[in-house]
């Protein structure tokens, strides 16, 4: 029997919604500041706990969608994120609008974790990363989209006005979940309790494979958040740039993030994923170390900072979609708890890295491809565990 497949669009829309509520924000870490009378690390938690919160979020999305189902924790989890960005709106102060990010996050990573198993779940393995390379094509528009949405609105009303942008994109999307998302489990797995589901996440832990997948997933994945941990401050702060050109810097970067994924979307059926991962994770590579080659090369320009992540974005395209296809082909029975501890060891490395930027960006840029380059670099480390298995 046919299991029934959810229309790609609204698999786009689930797992948009995260890095769009994200980003959408980030232009106005400086204005926000101001307004709070904050420290840079005190906003700098606005992005560092939220995804934080996204990793811990998933880590409870997964195990309890393979016992429940992936519509009934969708809809949950939609609902949380519908009052947490009400909060943000009317966040009173930073430590307020630090706990409504934190509950957002929360809520925003069931789209993330509930798409991927429901890929996982009616597609095969090289099927699923062919999918899953056309749905992150399709959801860079919000992250291409978010800081140019949220610089204008936060120089026309105020950053407030992006998190009532968040209120509006959540509640059209639980409504169409509620209508057009098929429930897509294939049988309901015995996960009762704290104790079984820490089981479950150590007998995926015990497969050689998976641990290298996942960590070829976070290696990509954190080598994109030390350059957004740093570009704000060095681009507006340092060179003097508006949060606008920013934003569109930005909005490139994601037209060749999905190029990528197009890549992976057309290729990694034929090829098979371990041939992509190769060629992605050398492109890859080669934009991180590039970005510490342009800043000692190069007199401070936001060309210099933003041109390598070109590179950095094609290959982060092809490699994610197929990692996380691996990842969650380890053990198939348990695609939504796979789903979740790799997109909590995507978001907990992201957000380190995040944290490892504040501490060593001095406004210059050498701190942020640093940290690229090494992040970069230990991608190769991950692969070969991969090819091992």
């Amino acid at each position: 029997l046919k299991k029934p497949r959810p229309p790609i669009w609204l698999l786009v829309a689930m797992i948009a919604i995260g890095p769009f509520t994200m980003q959408v924000l980030v232009p106005s870490l400086p204005s926000m500041g101001r307004d709070f009378g904050a420290s840079t690390s005190a906003v700098q938690l606005t992005v560092t706990l939220y995804l934080l919160s996204v990793g811990v979020g998933q880590l409870i999305y997964g195990p309890l969608s393979d016992r429940f189902g992936r519509r009934p924790l969708l809809m949950g989890g939609l609902a949380l994120y519908a009052v947490a960005s009400l909060g943000a709106a009317l966040a009173g102060g930073i430590g307020s609008l630090v706990i409504a990010r934190a509950l957002q996050a929360m809520g925003a990573c069931a789209g993330v974790v509930l798409a991927r198993a429901v890929i996982r779940d009616v597609w095969a393995r090289d099927q699923a990363a062919s999918v899953l390379g056309y749905v992150t094509m399709g959801m860079t528009i919000a992250p291409m989209l978010a800081p140019l949405l949220g610089s204008y609105l936060d120089q026309t009303l105020g950053w407030r006005a992006s998190m009532w942008a968040c209120l509006v994109f959540g509640l059209p999307l639980a409504l169409v979940a509620w209508k057009r998302l098929p429930e897509t489990l294939p049988a309901p797995q015995p996960l009762p309790g704290l104790f079984a589901i820490l089981a479950a996440y150590r007998s995926l832990w015990a497969i050689p494979v998976f641990r290298a997948y996942a960590a070829l997933t976070a290696c990509a994945t954190g080598v994109f958040f030390a350059f957004l941990g740093g570009a704000p401050y060095v681009v507006v702060q340092g060179m003097g740039y508006t949060p606008v050109q920013f934003a569109i810097g930005f909005a490139a970067i994601s037209v060749f993030f999905a190029a990528g994924n197009w890549l992976a979307g057309v290729l990694s059926k034929r090829l098979g994923i371990l041939r992509m991962l190769s060629v992605g994770t050398s492109i890859t590579v080669v934009g991180s170390i590039g970005a510490v080659v342009g800043q000692l090369a190069f007199p401070p320009h936001i060309l210099v900072f933003f041109v390598p992540m070109v590179l950095v974005g094609v290959g982060n395209g092809m490699t994610q979609p197929n990692a996380i296809a691996g990842a969650l082909s380890a053990k198939p029975q348990l695609a939504g708890t796979a789903s979740s501890l790799v997109g909590a060891l995507q978001m907990g490395f992201g957000a380190l890295m995040t944290f490892v930027v504040g501490l060593v960006e001095y406004g210059a840029g050498i701190g942020t491809a640093l940290t690229m380059a090494a992040t970069g670099s230990a991608c190769w480390l991950a692969l070969r565990g991969a090819r091992r298995g």
